[in-house]
C-alpha cells in the first residue's frame, strides 16, 4: 500500500509513543467487558434449560465477546509504546477480532429475529421447528466469519513492516470490491432485519390484550427494544461508515481517516461491554414481568378473598 509522505511521517510520529486514551478505552473494555461477559456465560451455562433457544445465540454471543476481548491486552501493550510486534501477529489478532465482531453482529440479529418469530408467531409448530435450529444457525455463524475472513487475510500481497501492526488498515478496508461485500452482507442485510423485527416486535406489544393489562410492562419491553436497537446501532454504524469513506480515497488515505479509523473500531469493541445490557433486559424482561406480575395478581386476589371470608364469619 503507498502512502504520501506527510501520512507516512504522521504514522512513524504515532508509534513508539504512549497512547493514553486508546490505553484507557481498551483496558476498561478488557476488564469490565470480560467480567460481565463472564458472569453472564455462568448464568447462562446455570440457566441452561431457561428458554433454551435464546440462551443458545447469547452464550454464543458471550465467547465471541471474549475472543473479542482477549485480542485487546496486545493493543494496549502496542499503545504502551511498545511497537517492536511482529507483523504476523498483529495480523492474526486482527482477524480474530474482525471475525469475532461480526458474529456478535449475526448473533445480535438472531437474537432479535428469534424474539420477533416468538412473540409474532407464538403458537406455529413452523416457526417452533425453525427456533430449535438455533445451535445449527450459531455453528453457520461461525463458518461464515471466520471462513470469511481468512481467505482475505491471506490474499494480502503487499509489502508491510512492523511498524503497520495496529495502525495499518486490513485490506478489506481499502479495496472497494471487499468493502461493497463487507458492507452489504456483514452490517447492511442485519441492520435491515434488526429494523423489521424491532418494529414487529413494537406492533406485537401494542396489539397485544396482554400488554394491556398489569401482567407484562409494555413500556420496559419497548425500552428494550429501543436499548438493544440503539446499542447495535451505535456501536457498528461508526466503523461501517468510516470504512465507505476509506473506500473512496483507494491507496493514498490520510492520517486523519485512518485515525478515525481506529477510534470507530475502538467504538466497536466498547459493544462488549454493552452487550451485558440486552442479556439483562432479555432475559428479565418478559420473565420478572410476566411471572412475578403473575403472582402479585394472585396474592391479591387471595388476600381479598381470605378479607372477604373473615368479614363474613359473625363475631362471637
Amino acid at each position: 500500500m503507498m502512502w504520501n509522505n506527510s501520512s507516512i511521517q504522521n504514522h512513524n510520529d504515532s508509534t513508539g509513543h504512549i497512547n493514553i486514551f486508546f490505553v484507557c478505552m481498551y483496558s476498561f473494555i478488557s476488564v469490565v467487558g470480560f467480567i460481565l461477559n463472564l458472569l453472564a456465560l455462568v448464568f447462562f451455562l446455570h440457566h441452561a434449560n431457561y428458554r433454551s433457544q435464546t440462551i443458545v445465540y447469547m452464550t454464543n454471543l458471550v465467547i465471541a465477546d471474549v475472543l473479542l476481548i482477549l485480542t485487546l491486552p496486545v493493543r494496549i501493550y502496542y499503545h504502551l509504546g511498545f511497537d517492536n510486534l511482529p507483523q504476523w501477529l498483529c495480523e492474526a489478532l486482527g482477524l480474530v477480532l474482525k471475525a469475532n465482531m461480526y458474529g456478535s453482529i449475526f448473533l445480535l440479529t438472531s437474537i432479535c429475529f428469534d424474539r420477533c418469530m416468538a412473540v409474532n408467531f407464538p403458537m406455529s409448530s413452523r416457526v417452533q421447528r425453525g427456533r430449535k435450529k438455533a445451535p445449527l444457525v450459531c455453528l453457520g455463524i461461525w463458518m461464515l466469519t471466520f471462513g470469511a475472513s481468512v481467505p482475505i487475510y491471506l490474499s494480502k500481497h503487499q509489502q508491510v513492516t512492523h511498524i503497520d501492526c495496529f495502525d495499518g488498515l486490513p485490506v478489506y478496508a481499502t479495496k472497494p470490491a471487499v468493502v461493497l461485500t463487507t458492507l452489504f452482507v456483514g452490517f447492511g442485510i442485519p441492520l435491515v432485519i434488526m429494523l423489521i423485527c424491532s418494529w414487529g416486535l413494537a406492533r406485537a406489544v401494542r396489539r397485544s390484550s396482554v400488554a394491556q393489562t398489569d401482567l407484562v410492562d409494555g413500556r420496559k419491553i419497548q425500552r428494550m427494544i429501543t436499548t438493544s436497537l440503539l446499542i447495535f446501532i451505535l456501536s457498528f454504524l461508526p466503523y461501517h461508515a468510516i470504512l465507505v469513506l476509506l473506500s473512496l480515497y483507494g491507496e493514498d488515505i490520510p492520517y486523519p481517516m485512518r485515525a478515525a479509523y481506529r477510534y470507530s473500531l475502538m467504538l466497536a469493541c466498547f459493544n462488549t461491554v454493552l452487550d451485558p445490557v440486552v442479556y439483562y433486559f432479555t432475559t428479565d424482561t418478559f420473565k420478572m414481568n410476566v411471572n412475578m406480575g403473575a403472582v402479585r395478581r394472585m396474592f391479591l386476589l387471595n388476600s381479598q378473598s381470605s378479607e372477604t371470608h373473615r368479614s363474613r364469619i359473625p363475631n362471637s
